[in-house]
């Protein structure tokens, strides 16, 4: 009797309740054939599988940030005391304008330095002419005006060093000639912009001792500014650098934004499974503030393919299936391959073929009708 239950049930394609193994749990791999009783049969709508045409749309959660190529982080160039402050958050400067000014016996002594190599480059200098006259007759020789030419190479060199290095210290060409020209020396130094733009934040007060690692000021062109959101990896294929996309803004509604897609990651995050995506936008006006919440909406071109209703794919174990209808009661579970949910449509990459009449309305339904009868 057990041996006929079981051959049974084998017939059925069906386990008992005390096998190894449940049908709930395990992965769907075969067609399976369902017939859907009369009262059933009256809420199934069965279409046939039509090619249309689609544009894919992707919408992307992200957020305003600066452009990172248009932000500057000011700091001094050499050690010393603040002595004054002209720059404040929200102020808009000019690339070059003087930000504050330092006080800084470290650019002092530079400048001492300088001065000193100049005096003795000029001294060794008229050396040098003094011993091409005596050379002339033949007072000296040959070998003591090379030394006075040697010992003049040396003080050339020690004046170009002392003049790169108050270049590095941010003195200006026109600073350093005025330096040659008076002999005197102006410890203050300015703190200038290096970019025009608007300064966002300011780390200095008057009398602070700074070094040349801080950043006193940050400055941020805002006419233009960056979109970056996360797309999911299974996604990342819409999008494609240089592509044009639109950019929704709740807190500016109502305005359509449109930009350029400048950046697509070649890694995918391994925390998120997301693909990091940016886009460029201009923002002439100011508009649009930075850490503003953004939506980024990329539309793909129409395209001809295959299509279900999203609402006529069962999810079984890890794979998607669809009731093909057999005959006028009986319906197959056949495995699918298919694309993402774009607006409730599906694009069939395999497992059907155009004209095949499928359930588009009320596969739940009978797919509980299939787990009750293989449970029965």
């Amino acid at each position: 009797m057990k041996k006929t239950i079981l051959v049974t049930w084998l017939a059925l394609g069906v386990w008992p309740a005390f096998g190894q193994q449940n049908p709930e749990k395990a992965e769907t791999t075969a067609e399976i054939a369902v017939t859907a009783p009369p009262s059933l049969l009256e809420r199934l709508k069965v279409e046939p599988v039509t090619t249309m045409e689609i544009g894919e749309t992707l919408h992307l959660p992200g957020r305003i940030t600066m452009n990172e190529h248009r932000v500057a982080r000011v700091g001094p160039s050499v050690t010393g005391r603040v002595t004054n402050v002209a720059a404040f958050i929200g102020q808009n400067v000019r690339q070059g304008e003087r930000l504050a000014s330092i006080n800084s016996t470290e650019l002092s002594m530079a400048q001492a330095a300088y001065l000193k190599a100049r005096t003795q480059m000029n001294l060794h200098r008229l050396a040098v002419e003094r011993a091409r006259r005596l050379l002339e007759a033949d007072v000296i020789s040959r070998a003591e005006l090379t030394e006075r030419e040697s010992e003049l190479a040396e003080v050339e060199v020690e004046l170009r060093a002392g003049k790169d290095q108050l270049a590095v210290m941010g003195m200006s060409e026109a600073a350093i000639r005025r330096l040659s020209n008076s002999g005197q020396i102006d410890s203050v130094i300015p703190v200038t912009a290096t970019l025009s733009g608007t300064v966002i934040e300011r780390k200095i007060s008057i009398g602070q001792i700074v070094e040349p690692a801080d950043d006193l000021f940050t400055i941020a062109d805002l006419s233009e500014v960056w979109v970056v959101a996360e797309a999911p990896e299974q996604q990342a294929y819409l999008v494609e650098t240089g592509g044009e996309a639109e950019v929704q803004i709740p807190a500016l509604p109502g305005q359509k934004i449109t930009g350029k897609v400048i950046y697509v990651a070649d890694t995918v995050n391994p925390s998120t499974r997301t693909v990091t995506v940016r886009m460029e936008l201009k923002n002439p006006e100011r508009k649009i503030k930075p850490e503003m919440l953004a939506t980024m909406v990329i539309h793909r071109p129409r395209v001809s393919s295959l299509n279900i209703p999203a609402k006529a794919v069962v999810r079984t174990g890890d794979r998607d299936y669809v009731f093909v209808r057999a005959s006028e009661d009986q319906f197959v579970l056949t495995p699918v391959s298919l694309g993402p949910d774009l607006g409730g449509l599906r694009r069939v990459v395999a497992g059907l073929t155009e004209g095949q009449r499928i359930v588009v309305d009320g596969a739940f339904h009978l797919n509980n009708e299939r787990i009750r009868k293989e449970l029965e």
